[in-house]
């Protein structure tokens, strides 16, 4: 089982923790784990050539290449960041930016349909739910087969701060979700609401003729 880890912050707190518990738990070797920070790229400057020309067109394509790399080739997507002002960290949110080439409207990657996501956040109090729901709601968008969120309040400022009963709660979460993905890896399918989305731009996809990078892109995947 081959994972990738996209964290939203370098530095390693709970969210951080958090996610290295639950890869612990997973049926994948050391070797199969990739991960990586966000920090470093640049800010998307919306000049739609990822969406008109084709990703390579876009000029932060060698900042994020090989996190998209590996994004595409593993069986499981984790993403985490936590909490900042009921959001996830402006530096995802730019990573994110980059990746609206790969939403089901535009050029949505074929394999994407079998993998599973995680989200993960933290909070000292609240926001942790909405931040792994726009997290989920981005994989959807990736056209992500079967999406898991673990969002924890830890009512702490750091990992090391943080409650002994919270984190047994945290670590029979993570096990919990770790024994599902790993029962689960290979047998993903799409869910009726990514099938009806998918369909609802299939339809849109034959009739329009202003992006033929996409729709030559959907025909080649002889989706329409």
């Amino acid at each position: 089982m081959k994972v990738v880890a996209l964290h939203g912050q370098k530095h390693k707190g709970s969210t951080y923790h958090i996610s290295k518990m639950l890869i612990d738990k997973l049926d994948c070797a050391k070797e199969e784990v990739k991960e990586y920070y966000v920090n470093d790229i640049s800010d998307c400057i919306g000049c739609f050539q990822c969406i008109i020309k084709g990703e390579d067109n876009c000029p932060h394509r060698s900042q994020t290449d090989d996190i998209i790399q590996a994004i595409e080739e593993a069986d499981v997507i984790l993403i985490d960041s936590p909490n900042y002002v009921m959001n996830m960290s402006g530096q995802l949110k730019t990573f994110f930016d980059h990746m609206g080439y790969r939403w089901m409207p535009h050029r949505p990657h074929p394999s994407m349909k079998r993998k599973i996501g995680v989200a993960i956040s933290t909070t000292a109090g609240m926001g942790a739910k909405k931040v792994t729901k726009l997290i989920a709601s981005q994989m959807f968008w990736w056209s992500v087969g079967k999406i898991y969120r673990i969002p924890v309040a830890v009512a702490a400022m750091s990992w090391n701060t943080v409650s002994d009963n919270i984190k047994t709660k945290v670590e029979k979460k993570t096990t919990k979700v770790a024994r599902e993905i790993n029962r689960k890896s290979g047998h993903i399918k799409p869910g009726i609401r990514t099938k009806f989305v998918f369909n609802i731009i299939k339809n849109m996809h034959k009739g329009q003729d202003y992006n033929l990078v996409d729709k030559n892109y959907w025909k080649d995947q002889g989706w329409i």
